[in-house]
């Protein structure tokens, strides 16, 4: 399962919709450097990019390479950060993504009324 995932949860009360219903905002940061991170433990101590299908920008970062690239960037004019800062630049693997959402989304379903996260 993932580790090293930073969740920022928020409950919602939206009486004025309905009374005693609560909506939760769940924020997976940089899920993608994550999700890489489970499986490549010598990922934790760098910083980390994911790039776009095509490898040509940056898609996600790790909190460590966010002051560092910005979102959305063209990585070709980041090359010289990225060799000062010793930082990955990955591909993206979609499909290891979506599995790992899937579990996460078992995961907060087991703590919810009705299993309502997809």
């Amino acid at each position: 399962m993932l580790i090293d995932l930073a969740v920022n949860a928020e409950v919602f009360t939206m009486s004025a919709i309905r009374p005693s219903t609560n909506i939760m905002l769940i924020d997976a940061d940089a899920f993608f450097v994550s999700c890489e991170r489970v499986f490549n433990p010598k990922l934790r101590a760098r910083p980390v990019v994911v790039l776009s299908a095509n490898d040509g920008v940056v898609i996600a970062r790790s909190k460590e390479a966010k002051s560092l690239i910005p979102m959305g960037s063209p990585l070709f004019q980041y090359t010289e950060i990225i060799c000062k800062y010793d930082i990955a630049a990955l591909s993206s693997n979609f499909e290891l993504y979506a599995d790992q959402s899937r579990r996460l989304m078992g995961v907060l379903n087991q703590f919810s009324p009705r299993g309502v996260f997809r």
